[in-house]
């Protein structure tokens, strides 16, 4: 199940971004630097833990490019929202039926799989814009590879993801979700 695959991903996504000290380096997620991505992941976390309890999402207060939410201590900001995501969506209600993010009704199983594909991608994006190395199990970069396939032309239509890139032949399963979301794994600063 997708929902087991959520805690590692985590705690690698969390050790990546609290290693984090450059906030102005570029990263490969297309029109975002490091504190505009950060802004980004504080933004929809909280859209996406309501998505997964069936509440109403927040108030949009202007946006996300209005959003200042990198503050002195983003890190704790960014712990806490992680955490309450992996509580959120490890418990298998939060993946059964359809769920509401914005104003868009779909599967819950689909927000689930965004909530790992956001550790996942966004983990990687981080962990290259600042010199690290993200640690990803084939399982969840599996899990995310076929759903960045399954969802890989909406999102594409909604500039969420870039044009695939096709990974080269032997391809970690890593590399293979990074091409389906639009990512070059040899993506450098």
């Amino acid at each position: 199940m997708t929902a087991d695959l959520l805690r590692p991903a985590a705690a690698e996504f969390l050790r990546i971004a609290h290693a984090v000290d450059d906030l102005t380096a570029p990263t490969p997620c297309t029109g975002y630097d490091v504190r505009g991505l950060l802004n980004h992941l504080l933004y929809w976390g909280p859209w996406l833990i309501a998505a997964g309890r069936r509440e109403d999402p927040p108030a949009p207060n202007g946006g996300e490019a209005d959003a200042a939410l990198v503050t002195d201590d983003w890190r704790a900001a960014l712990e806490k929202q992680t955490e309450t995501l992996v509580d959120v969506f490890g418990a298998p209600s939060a993946w059964t039926g359809t769920t509401t993010l914005g104003t868009a009704r779909l599967p819950a199983s689909v927000v689930g799989d965004m909530v790992l594909g956001e550790f996942v991608l966004h983990g990687w994006d981080l962990a290259r814009a600042s010199g690290q190395e993200l640690q990803c199990a084939p399982e969840p970069a599996t899990a995310v590879f076929e759903s960045a396939v399954a969802m890989g032309e909406q999102a594409r239509s909604m500039g969420v993801y870039g044009p695939a890139v096709e990974a080269p032949a032997g391809a970690s399963p890593l590399e293979r979700a990074l091409g389906a979301s639009g990512r070059d794994p040899a993506w450098t600063p």
